[in-house]
């Protein structure tokens, strides 16, 4: 089923939450010659320590990314400000439109819209609005998401799970983030792996699904 898709986007409101969300199944849609693409919509500038430069996590998105197999040109790093994305909601959407014009995806990845982060809930529901005639699944952030429809899952190997967290550690200033570690990573995906009889598995909800 999943290789029936051969133009993703994921929708990652900050730098990061792409990988956490769906890291794994970014590495397998790679390895089965999905044509994917990430946009990142805030350079999260305000919320790095003092003292980093402000490109830092501008260029760890870029590093993470390419670990996961999407080519650099397929990565977009904007600059909206954390915590305002519901200020700056109509130009999200105008800007979602755009890609959807130019890309045409045929799957889109973004967070629930359950999630309780507000910039998150702005793409959620923005990435909504620009491709309601797309299918749609929601990847899990289980320290955001106060409820969640286990409606998917992906099987992953070991080999995607460990793109997923060689992306992860090119996040060197996140390191110290309580759930910013190899053993919550392993033990999310062994998790949901169990719940569906396989070793390693990353958990979606279906926000609209389009058979053609």
């Amino acid at each position: 089923m999943l290789q029936a898709f051969q133009r993703v986007l994921v929708l990652a409101p900050h730098t990061d939450d792409g990988e956490f969300g769906c890291g794994a199944t970014i590495a397998r849609l790679v390895q089965a010659g999905a044509d994917v693409h990430y946009l990142a919509f805030s350079d999260c500038v305000d919320s790095l320590a003092p003292g980093l430069p402000p490109d830092t996590l501008v260029r760890e998105v870029r590093e993470a990314t390419a670990r996961l197999g999407i080519p650099p040109a397929n990565v977009k790093v904007y600059s909206f400000p954390v915590r305002h994305f519901t200020r700056d909601r109509q130009d999200i959407l105008e800007l979602l439109v755009q890609v959807r014009q130019q890309l045409d995806p045929d799957l889109v990845l973004q967070p629930s819209l359950n999630d309780l982060h507000q910039d998150h809930q702005t793409i959620a529901r923005e990435g909504l609005r620009a491709f309601k005639q797309t299918t749609i699944i929601a990847y899990e952030i289980p320290w955001n998401n106060l409820e969640f429809s286990n409606s998917f899952f992906v099987s992953v190997t070991e080999e995607h799970l460990q793109r997923k967290l060689d992306a992860l550690a090119a996040y060197a200033s996140q390191k110290d983030r309580y759930y910013a570690n190899e053993e919550t990573v392993r033990a999310q995906a062994r998790l949901r792996g169990v719940q569906v009889g396989v070793r390693y598995a990353e958990m979606f909800e279906v926000v609209r699904a389009i058979a053609r």
